[in-house]
């Protein structure tokens, strides 16, 4: 006998699954763990840059097949990606639905070798890739330099013209606008000033301010760029770093409140 009760609700809407796709840092793939939650279908890019993504892959370059003991498997992989140019083609073939960028990671900078540009991570500082012919001859573009804000804008244009051009057009598009702290918790929960000049790595230093002027370029110049992208942000007094963050203390690793407040405007842009 046919249970009717057993039938498809026609008129009953299952819930649409979001699989997401991240072009940025850990700002954005931590609010995850931070809320408690975990992605279904995840594609996280992290360590490169616009301008090393439309780049054309580094000839000669050699990875080993295992990563070196300075660095596990998955950061070893992001930077490797990054050599070797291939978010673009992961990306198109991840057949997202949601698409964030956050440019925290535009922090770091470029370096030009031969017809390429690759993105000067730490990762790729101690992996002793950089002592490869590959690399030789390799100049920096620093990255708070009017030569890497040209190349990023191009490529910024670029980026806009691939999104159209490929099925990823129909991803929903999010900007999560984020600014480095001035300020931290410190361990007894008092607001402390970060000094004007912080490290980015050991032997990178930065200048917040001068990072924070880059931001102000880029993100409207990518809202600009790609119009229809929504904005997710949280409120300026919860751009506040905190010493006890999983990552350890840095302008970019915030309150767990930050996290929380913009996985609320992701959760209302169906993520």
């Amino acid at each position: 006998m046919l249970d009717i009760d057993s039938l498809p609700d026609p008129c009953r809407k299952e819930p649409v699954l979001s699989k997401v796709a991240i072009i940025g840092s850990c700002i954005t793939r931590d609010l995850w763990p931070i809320v408690g939650a975990e992605p279904s279908d995840l594609l996280y890019i992290s360590r490169t840059s616009l301008p090393s993504l439309f780049a054309r892959p580094l000839d000669g370059v050699q990875p080993g097949e295992e990563p070196p003991p300075s660095l596990g498997a998955f950061p070893h992989r992001a930077m490797v990606n990054d050599l070797k140019k291939r978010a673009l083609a992961a990306l198109v073939a991840h057949q997202p639905s949601h698409i964030i960028f956050d440019f925290i990671d535009e922090r770091l900078d470029l370096l030009a070798v031969g017809d390429t540009i690759v993105t000067h991570s730490w990762e790729l500082d101690v992996s002793g890739y950089l002592e490869q012919p590959a690399f030789d001859g390799a100049r920096t573009i620093g990255r708070t330099s009017p030569a890497c804000d040209l190349l990023w804008l191009q490529a910024a244009d670029e980026m806009a013209a691939f999104l159209q051009a490929t099925p990823l057009r129909d991803a929903t598009l999010i900007v999560h606008e984020a600014r480095w702290a001035t300020h931290y918790l410190d361990e007894a929960g008092r607001t402390q000033a970060f000094a004007d000049e912080v490290e980015i790595f050991q032997g990178k230093p930065a200048v917040i301010a001068d990072h924070n002027a880059m931001l102000d370029l880029y993100q409207p110049a990518f809202l600009q760029r790609v119009p229809d992208a929504a904005r997710v942000a949280a409120p300026p007094e919860l751009h506040l770093a905190d010493c006890r963050h999983r990552w350890g203390l840095s302008p970019f690793h915030y309150v767990d409140d930050y996290y929380r407040e913009v996985w609320r405007g992701l959760q209302a842009l169906g993520v």
